[in-house]
């Protein structure tokens, strides 16, 4: 008799750990990896003058833009970048910060693919390489981290870039002015291979 009680017990627990929601959901293991390079290289790499001080010029230069036009600057850039003008884009990659964060790229030994750091608005402010947009407003790398004035760094689901074939994600995070204000956004896209 106290044999079935046992076993009523077992299998009345298993069930309820069959039908119980998860309550955590373990990451992936390249989000560590990701998070402890973005806080011990990344993180220092943008926490200096020359980038505050372009996203606090920018933040200043269209503090009352609207959002038309923010719509026309984006769909501008787009149209150049896919018809090679680049009049906008030549003159964003020419800005000290952009050439700052190409270089730091460039020393990443392959580790950054892609550097760019946004104003308030979601708008480029410097950029290491050509970008598929101007405007990052719309999209989670800045709803999910200036949007909502978290401290977290956002780390995308990661991805095969077709051309390269190297496993890649984004990692974003806010910047603050030197009163630990929000100001903009940082977005390094990692080559987790190279970590």
């Amino acid at each position: 008799m106290m044999r079935w009680g046992y076993v009523e017990i077992a299998a009345a627990f298993g069930l309820c750990l069959c039908l119980s929601p998860l309550t955590a959901s373990a990451e992936p293991a390249y989000v560590s990896v990701v998070r402890k390079y973005v806080e011990t290289t990344v993180k220092p790499m943008v926490n200096v003058a020359i980038v505050r001080k372009a996203i606090e010029a920018q933040n200043t230069k269209f503090s009352k833009i609207s959002d038309m036009d923010i719509q026309v600057l984006d769909n501008t850039y787009r149209s150049e970048v896919l018809a090679g003008g680049w009049q906008m884009v030549r003159q964003l990659l020419n800005k000290p910060v952009s050439r700052y964060l190409k270089s730091k790229q460039d020393d990443s030994q392959g580790a950054i693919v892609e550097f760019f750091v946004t104003d308030r608005h979601g708008l480029n402010v410097g950029q290491g390489t050509i970008t598929s947009d101007y405007w990052q407003g719309d999209e989670d790398k800045f709803l999910k981290t200036f949007g909502r004035q978290s401290d977290d760094i956002f780390i995308d689901r990661a991805e095969r870039d077709e051309q390269t074939q190297l496993l890649e994600t984004q990692a974003s995070f806010v910047i603050k002015d030197e009163n630990g204000q929000p100001i903009g956004i940082a977005t390094v896209t990692i080559a987790i291979d190279a970590l």
